[in-house]
């Protein structure tokens, strides 16, 4: 009997201990055990990055846009001395084609494109070749099969062909 007694006092201790501990654990001041989930969703790296990327992306989109407004164009209109299409029209039946609109917003993608491709594209590509120069290549070409195998290898592991020292 008193083995039982002694098991019972056990059982109670760990469910005490349990208890004990899930007290000491925080609450969720967010709203409970569903919201955990989210929080570690929000803190998570990649999804800062991307929030990040989004608001730095939108404020370089805003210094690109006056860069081409403000710089770019009023150059190729000292250049072509025609700064604004917007009085091309084509009316066909009464309704009006705003061509020269459109051939503004084509010229504008074309300079924010280029813009962003020799500001931005051409100088990162440099600096990341010179920062991760090519690495020596590990495999070569099988003569027989021309499957890749290892450098070192004194026989193809396709088509067991000997390979030349």
């Amino acid at each position: 009997m008193g083995s039982d007694e002694s098991q019972g006092n056990l059982d109670l201790a760990e469910r005490f201990q349990k208890l004990y501990a899930r007290k000491l654990q925080p609450k969720n001041t967010l709203g409970g055990r569903n919201m955990t989930g989210f929080k570690a969703f929000l803190l998570r790296g990649n999804v800062v990055d991307m929030a990040v990327g989004i608001v730095v992306g939108a404020a370089f989109g805003t210094v690109v846009s006056a860069f081409v407004k403000d710089l770019l164009t009023p150059f190729i209109a000292a250049l072509v001395k025609k700064p604004d299409f917007s009085a091309i029209v084509l009316t066909l039946n009464g309704s009006r084609f705003m061509v020269g609109s459109f051939i503004n917003e084509v010229i504008s993608f074309i300079l924010i494109a280029g813009a962003v491709y020799f500001v931005v594209v051409m100088p990162m590509n440099r600096l990341l070749a010179r920062l991760n120069p090519p690495t020596a290549p590990t495999t070569k070409p099988c003569p027989e099969c021309l499957s890749e195998i290892p450098l070192a290898a004194k026989r193809c592991a396709f088509c067991a062909s000997a390979l030349a020292k």
